[in-house]
């Protein structure tokens, strides 16, 4: 009875609707920090707009990688049987 599910098994599961939202923010403060990067702007903002584009980064795949729990405990129950 093993709960852990391989990175591959996680991505192609149903994700929870608020982690979808979390993909969606986190998209759009990658794709800001990007633009901010990529305009002639002081070292200052350029700066915080690369910590944006990793923030960004980071919460698309969390909200990638989470799985609906019900979805994990149809996933035991089958294995159990």
């Amino acid at each position: 009875m093993s709960q852990s599910l391989t990175i591959k098994q996680r991505l192609v599961l149903p994700t929870p609707p608020f982690f979808i939202k979390l993909q969606l923010a986190g998209a759009m403060l990658a794709a800001a920090g990007g633009a901010l990067m990529a305009a002639p702007v002081p070292a200052l903002v350029a700066k915080i707009a690369g910590y944006l584009v990793v923030a960004g980064g980071v919460a698309t795949t969390v909200g990638q990688t989470a799985v609906k729990d019900n979805t994990l405990q149809q996933l035991v129950a089958n294995e159990q049987q």
